[in-house]
């Protein structure tokens, strides 16, 4: 979209946890004990994509969208979203949603950009 470059930087696509860690410095030993779905890894996804680019604001998506993958401890629709910006916030939060893979990733996408705007209004006051 035109003049998109007046607000958005950069993004990282860090499907594989090889790339969680070369893309935006995400530790192993963190994915290896909490696992890539998971509020400690999503947090450290957005420190890292924050730390790795100019940006003032930077947001995180792990999940497990199905159709497989999920386990007893973490279903499918079992989504980590994550904010964090320049002047010191950080919030992460979980949502377990429903429906097919394509409605997983539409509602995580919806959660993601809401919280944006919350991360953008109570930065602002």
């Amino acid at each position: 979209v035109a003049g998109s470059s007046a607000w958005y930087e950069r993004g990282f696509v860090t499907y594989s946890n090889a790339s969680k860690t070369e893309l935006v410095g995400v530790s192993t030993e963190l994915i290896s004990r909490s696992g890539a779905v998971s509020e400690p890894v999503v947090r450290a996804l957005a420190r890292g994509a924050l730390s790795h680019s100019p940006a003032d604001l930077a947001l995180a998506v792990t999940g497990i969208a199905g159709p497989d993958g999920g386990s007893d401890d973490k279903h499918v629709g079992t989504v980590w979203l994550g904010w964090i910006t320049r002047t010191g916030m950080e919030r992460a939060e979980q949502y377990l949603f429903t429906g097919e893979r394509e409605a997983v990733r539409r509602q995580s996408v919806i959660e993601a950009l809401s919280g944006l705007i919350r991360c953008l209004e109570e930065d602002s006051s």
